[in-house]
This record gives C-alpha cells, sequence and structure tokens, in this order.
C-alpha cells in the first residue's frame, strides 16, 4: 500500500484485520522516528505524551495508529486518571494504555475511551509474577494469563500488549479472545509485532531483550557525532583563544563616514 493509499485505522479497521495478518508496532521517541515508522509503513504506536501531544505529531505520522499512555498512580484519584485519559484522547491519541486494575479499565472503556491493557510481563508489576523474566511458562500461568486475556475483555479493552509469553500459549490466548493482541516476544500467532525503535536502531543503553532484533547501529555513529562535537567545540574555543575567529567575514562594519560622525558624537557626549 502506497503512502498516498494509507489511511489512519479506526478501532472497527484494527477489529476487523484480526487473524487476517500481521500487523506492526513501534515504541518510539522522537518526531524523526515516527516520521520514519510512518514513511515505512508501520501500523501502530505507543508514543509517549509529549511526542503525541507535539503539535506536528500528525503531520509526520498521520496514519499511524497511536496511543499514548501514563501511569494510573501517577495521576492521583481514579477521576484524575479518567480526565488525563480523555485529554490524551482530545489532543489526537487514538487509544490510551492502561497499567491499572480491570475497574480502571470498565471506567475508561464505558466513556468509549479505546483501553489497551498490558498481560504477561508488565513492567511495573513484575514483582507479582516473579521478576524480569518469561510469564505462562506453566499450565497454571498460562490459565492466569488466559484469565485476566478474558478480564480485560469484560471490562470492554480493545486490546492487550502480551510480553514475554511461550508463543504456544500466546497463539491460543489470541485465538480465545476478541481483544486484539500485540505481541512482544511471544510468537507471530497474535495480531501485531512490537519492538522498541532503540532496540532495532540499536542505540540501547544496557540489556537488549531477547525478544528484540537489532537492524541497525546506531549508537556508533551517536558516538562518532559526540567525537565530532567535542572536536567542533574545541576547534572554536581554539580560534577564540588565537584571535582566528570572528574573521572580518563574520562581522558587520559602519560606513567610514558614519563611523567619523559617530566618534564625533562620542566626543561631544
Amino acid at each position: 500500500m502506497t503512502k498516498e493509499q494509507r489511511k489512519l485505522p479506526t478501532v472497527s479497521d484494527l477489529r476487523a484485520l484480526k487473524g487476517q495478518k500481521q500487523l506492526t508496532m513501534l515504541r518510539y521517541f522522537s518526531l524523526d522516528e515516527a516520521a520514519a515508522a510512518e514513511a515505512a509503513g508501520i501500523d501502530i504506536a505507543s508514543v509517549p505524551a509529549e511526542i503525541l501531544f507535539h503539535p506536528q505529531y500528525r503531520e509526520v505520522a498521520p496514519s499511524i495508529f497511536s496511543m499514548a499512555g501514563q501511569t494510573h498512580t501517577e495521576c492521583g484519584t481514579p477521576h484524575e486518571y479518567f480526565k488525563w485519559c480523555n485529554s490524551a484522547v482530545e489532543r489526537g491519541a487514538d487509544a490510551v494504555y492502561c497499567s491499572g486494575s480491570f475497574s480502571t479499565v470498565e471506567m475508561l472503556a464505558k466513556e468509549f475511551i479505546p483501553v489497551v491493557g498490558h498481560v504477561g510481563l508488565v513492567p511495573s508489576r513484575a514483582t507479582w509474577t516473579g521478576g524480569f523474566k518469561a510469564v505462562g511458562k506453566t499450565a497454571e500461568e498460562a490459565l492466569q494469563l488466559f484469565k485476566q486475556i478474558k478480564s480485560y475483555e469484560d471490562a470492554g479493552a480493545i486490546a492487550v500488549e502480551l510480553e514475554v509469553v511461550p508463543v504456544e500459549v500466546a497463539t491460543e490466548l489470541s485465538k480465545r479472545t476478541s481483544l486484539l493482541v500485540w505481541s512482544m516476544g511471544a510468537g507471530a500467532g497474535c495480531d501485531a509485532q512490537y519492538l522498541f525503535s532503540n532496540d532495532i536502531l540499536g542505540y540501547t543503553e544496557g540489556h537488549i531483550p531477547r525478544h528484540s532484533k537489532v537492524y541497525r547501529n546506531f549508537k556508533a555513529e551517536y558516538d562518532r557525532l559526540q567525537l565530532e562535537r567535542i572536536s567542533a567545540f574545541k576547534e572554536f574555543v581554539n580560534d577564540v583563544d588565537t584571535g582566528v575567529f570572528p574573521e572580518t567575514s563574520h562581522l558587520v562594519h559602519m560606513d567610514d563616514d558614519e563611523l567619523d560622525r559617530f566618534f564625533e558624537g562620542l566626543d561631544k557626549v
């Protein structure tokens, strides 16, 4: 599909694609990355609020289904959280990521705010599942995941992120729910494949998750550019110290007649 043919999908559009094809999903962190995602044909994005709400965001990413999120505990009361989510939709979010309880999801869904939940390895809740490791490797854990997905379904969510879950489990869970299931390390049996741009572009600081794939080495380029910055700044310092900068070409000059009148005026003062 060409750029001219792409349009911003609705929730209904995405639901109609369930089981039909694998969509692509990114978490990215700048307008430049958003523009690149648009040009590459990415379908869905999770975007920091300050980027999604930027006045230029929809200019650079007009056809990417974009969601923002804020931890429910950061917003205060449930009413304050609802106000933030409602504001997010009004400011251009196509959905909101909710880390809160099923009752919080239900509160938002009842007001027709598209809500996305999170199942499996949820970083903000990792202590409950044994830390940063795969979830659902036992039958008991896998059945608990299914119950959570059905609870999100009953609460009115439109989708769930399914993170670091055995592929066999994830595939079966996706078949057994009407929710859109977005896979992060859960295999191709879901409805979308989800990666972070910093992993894809190779500028992640520290550990790169096993489920990620590095396609470029931007860190090396960023390191090279930083050395170039330092060198350029040092050259500037040296030029100032030695009088090389500023040169005549960098300056504005006064006409001789005006300069004479200026000096005469100074003497009178």
